[in-house]
């Protein structure tokens, strides 16, 4: 298989999967988050500064999504970095990471996370209407009952973040 075609197999799968994740019981389908975080990583450069150690994904809060991110990085590495997951309790014990989930139950916090990683490269992830807007890099979000995200393009440049063409054409661009 070639190199350049793998690009065009990922977003064909990545279409499939986002007509396929209809919202049932739960407001959260945690699984489609974390494969789609996964996969966010091919397709945004972080500065060289935040490509040494480890990759480290945070997420806010007690939320199941934790055991999937978990499961997720099993063996998977961004690059040459392994994959590590990190729970903060609050806003006071964010450390460096590249990623940070604030789930929709801990937006109370958002405000702070943003201020505490300004000036940062990390790509702050949120799942609750409206957050795209203030300034989540990436906002999973129901569109008619299937998940879709929005893509903040200016939050993502002000931290040092490049997104692919290719990712930005499957988002909600604000």
């Amino acid at each position: 298989m070639k190199t350049k075609e793998l690009p065009r197999i990922f977003l064909t799968a990545l279409l499939l999967l986002t007509g396929l994740c209809r919202v049932q019981a739960q407001t959260s389908d945690y699984r489609f988050h974390s494969v789609f975080m996964y996969n966010f990583t091919k397709y945004i450069q972080w500065p060289a500064a935040a490509q040494t150690g480890d990759f480290v994904i945070g997420v806010m809060g007690n939320s199941s999504i934790i055991a999937e991110l978990e499961k997720m990085a099993t063996n998977k590495t961004v690059g040459q970095q392994k994959i590590v997951v990190k729970k903060f309790r609050n806003v006071a014990d964010i450390s460096n990471c590249q990623m940070l989930f604030i789930p929709s139950a801990d937006n109370v916090d958002f405000e702070a996370a943003l201020a505490k990683l300004s000036g940062k490269s990390t790509l702050i992830l949120t799942d609750k209407d409206g957050l795209g807007r203030k300034g989540s890099g990436i906002n999973f979000v129901l569109v008619n009952g299937k998940w879709k995200f929005e893509l903040n393009k200016d939050a993502t440049q002000n931290a040092g973040l490049k997104v692919s063409q290719e990712l930005s054409r499957l988002a909600i661009l604000l």
